[in-house]
């Protein structure tokens, strides 16, 4: 029996996404954007538009995905809090990627899945949207940023979310949030390092607030898988550790903080066998899923290929390429 490949990390905008967009007065083609719509153009603008209408054509995506040998995308929106200077637009359109990728998933049951897309400028708009959502046809998860707009994904004030996900048994993919990538900006605009470096970090240091801030601790059945093979954050397992020995601010923890790797899930997108091979080894391919970024030039154009030229046990790629997702899914 041919093994069911599910893809945790495929990107979707919808057409009435980017038409809400467009009628809050930003350009055609916006994807997202940190100023307003009537700021004036310029690097602090930061507007980014469609470069491939694969994103929004599911006819393309679904030719695109038996190509690779894809037969589930698990739908995603890369959390639009760029928005969030606009909170009704931020909801709007949390709101038409959620409904649009449902559809889609109506239309096509055995090929989408949907990972909601929530609202976090308030606490209060983001349950409201994930009560809403949860009801939607497909939704079989949540996709959030890297932080909660301005706050850390620790801070208390947001801790019944994460109380309701949990509850809701909903896996989250913890997805940076666009535009707000750490370190100082203008050292990340040359070389594409706002992606490169910028992305990978973000994810270390999300998951490091949820491992200290006691997220993990108080919420054990909390299901969250990391995008990018989890960043920077693998090899700074020791460093982790020995903050966690030699620092009382880290001290409080029970156990050392390399322990709560496996609390993660991770996808493959790392662009190396000997990367995937060694993120396998050290967290387990129980604990990574099949990923391709869907349809980003960073993202990875053979997912399922990447995954079978590792060098991986059998056991191991049924697990990565689709056995855990599909379980976690709930895909059939």
């Amino acid at each position: 029996m041919a093994t069911l490949t599910v893809d945790i990390h495929a990107h979707f905008y919808p057409a009435t996404y980017l038409d809400a967009i467009v009628a809050a007065g930003y350009a055609p083609g916006t994807r997202y954007a940190e100023a307003p719509a009537d700021a004036p153009p310029g690097p602090q603008s930061r507007r980014y538009v469609m470069h491939d209408d694969a994103f929004t054509n599911i006819g393309e995506r679904l030719s695109r995905m038996d190509a690779q040998g894809v037969d589930v995308h698990a739908l995603s929106l890369p959390p639009p809090d760029a928005f969030s200077h606009t909170p009704r637009l931020l909801a709007e359109l949390c709101g038409a990627f959620n409904d649009a990728a449902s559809a889609a998933h109506v239309a096509h049951p055995s090929r989408f899945v949907v990972l909601a897309s929530l609202p976090v400028h308030t606490l209060e708009a983001a349950l409201a949207e994930l009560e809403r959502a949860r009801g939607l046809a497909g939704v079989r998860g949540v996709c959030l940023g890297t932080r909660f707009v301005e706050r850390e994904l620790s801070d208390p004030r947001f801790f019944p979310l994460w109380e309701r996900i949990a509850q809701l048994r909903l896996p989250v993919f913890l997805h940076y949030a666009p535009l707000m990538v750490i370190g100082t900006p203008q050292r990340l605009h040359a070389y594409h390092l706002g992606n490169v470096i910028g992305n990978t970090t973000e994810t270390a240091v999300a998951a490091a607030h949820l491992i200290f801030g006691g997220v993990l601790d108080r919420l054990p059945e909390l299901e969250i898988c990391l995008p990018h093979a989890g960043g920077v954050l693998p090899i700074l397992a020791g460093r982790l550790d020995r903050a966690h020995a030699v620092r009382s601010e880290c001290r409080h923890l029970a156990r050392a903080p390399s322990e709560y790797l496996r609390r993660f899930r991770f996808d493959t997108v790392c662009h190396s066998d000997a990367i995937l091979e060694f993120l396998v080894r050290f967290v387990g391919a129980d604990r990574v899923m099949l990923g391709s970024d869907y349809c980003f030039d960073m993202g990875v154009e053979q997912p399922v290929a990447a995954v079978m030229r590792a060098s991986l046990e059998a056991e191991e790629q049924r697990q990565i390429l689709g056995g855990t997702a599909a379980r976690l899914l709930g895909v059939d």
